[in-house]
């Protein structure tokens, strides 16, 4: 356990408004512009026909672990709260890596096909990658890249030495509960409609570099993964998917100190579907009352001088995990 962030948690009072507001906020007012000084460009091939692009943001005290920031659904690189975090991360001096999964951000066209929540093969690849570049290395996964971490760190891999503590942050555990709810509760409707425009870049893109890639429903995430994801993964049907990647089953298998923080109010990832699930004893979860998915704004300032709550949070985890 965590003592800083147990205390955290005691004191995190959300701002009202609710899980839906929070994560309303939360991905439509990124807040202010991130500026950093120039960064390094890395092209990692992950497969035939697949690359991706990551920056890096060199380290000021090379004494501290690296941080590799990884984006959620339709999100990359340049989505608000990775900059944020990164440009908070590396005022303190850490090196900082901000990765793009497959067909996202700068790497958009660059691969025959998109990632997935089942994606742990890229993020292995990607993780070696930097290994090989940096001794030490926190690993922090936001929404569907916790899910990716989660089942990465849970397959049974040898995990590299250099990997000493990973993070997910309101990572959809179980895939088949978060896109029924995002698919079809009215309430969801404009998140449904915001992801799906989002991967419909992405698919414009690919199909510009790769005519014959199949031609997805895009109209709910579910009829996408449906459509797209499972038989472009390889996976026997949608239900073969869901139940090949969802996080939740290999949470007992975690060898490696690992956080998950998710909100009991998150939208899309109710709490229930952490009930009944076997963790390893180096697995830590928290759940504060409120903050929605990936909202987490607070009533009150935080040490940073804004109330990003979940800025706050991922710092100290960083800084407490570099300490130990």
């Amino acid at each position: 356990m965590f003592l800083e962030i147990d205390h955290l948690m005691s004191t995190f009072t959300p701002a009202s408004g609710g899980g839906i507001l929070q994560t309303i906020i939360g991905s439509q007012f990124p807040g202010k512009p991130q500026f950093f000084p120039e960064k390094i460009s890395h092209t990692i091939d992950l497969d035939v026909d697949a690359s991706s692009i990551a920056f890096e943001i060199e380290a000021m005290d090379k004494e501290k672990p690296t941080i590799l920031l990884a984006h959620g659904m339709g999100g990359c690189s340049e989505s608000g709260y990775i900059r944020r975090i990164a440009a908070k991360l590396g005022s303190q001096g850490y090196g900082v890596l901000l990765i793009n999964q497959r067909g996202s951000g700068p790497g958009m066209g660059l691969s025959s096909s998109l990632w997935n929540g089942g994606s742990s093969e890229d993020m292995a690849r990607m993780i070696n990658y930097f290994l090989q570049r940096h001794p030490h290395l926190l690993l922090i996964g936001f929404s569907l890249s916790g899910n990716i971490l989660l089942k990465y760190l849970g397959e049974g891999r040898s995990t590299p030495p250099g990997l000493i503590g990973a993070m997910a942050v309101n990572p959809p555990v179980d895939l088949r509960v978060a896109s029924h709810i995002i698919s079809t509760h009215r309430s969801c409707w404009l998140f449904n409609r915001y992801y799906m425009r989002l991967i419909g870049n992405q698919m414009r893109a690919l199909k510009k570099n790769f005519p014959n890639a199949i031609e997805p429903d895009l109209s709910t995430i579910w009829s996408f993964d449906a459509s797209y994801t499972a038989p472009v993964g390889g996976y026997k049907d949608l239900d073969d998917y869901y139940d090949q990647c969802s996080g939740k089953y290999y949470l007992n298998n975690i060898q490696t100190r690992t956080s998950i923080l998710c909100s009991l109010d998150d939208p899309f990832v109710p709490s229930e579907v952490f009930k009944n699930v076997s963790m390893s004893n180096h697995v830590s979860i928290y759940q504060p009352q409120g903050g929605g998915h990936m909202g987490y704004l607070s009533q009150h300032p935080t040490p940073h001088g804004d109330r990003r709550w979940m800025d706050y949070v991922v710092l100290e985890w960083v800084r407490e995990m570099s300490e130990r």
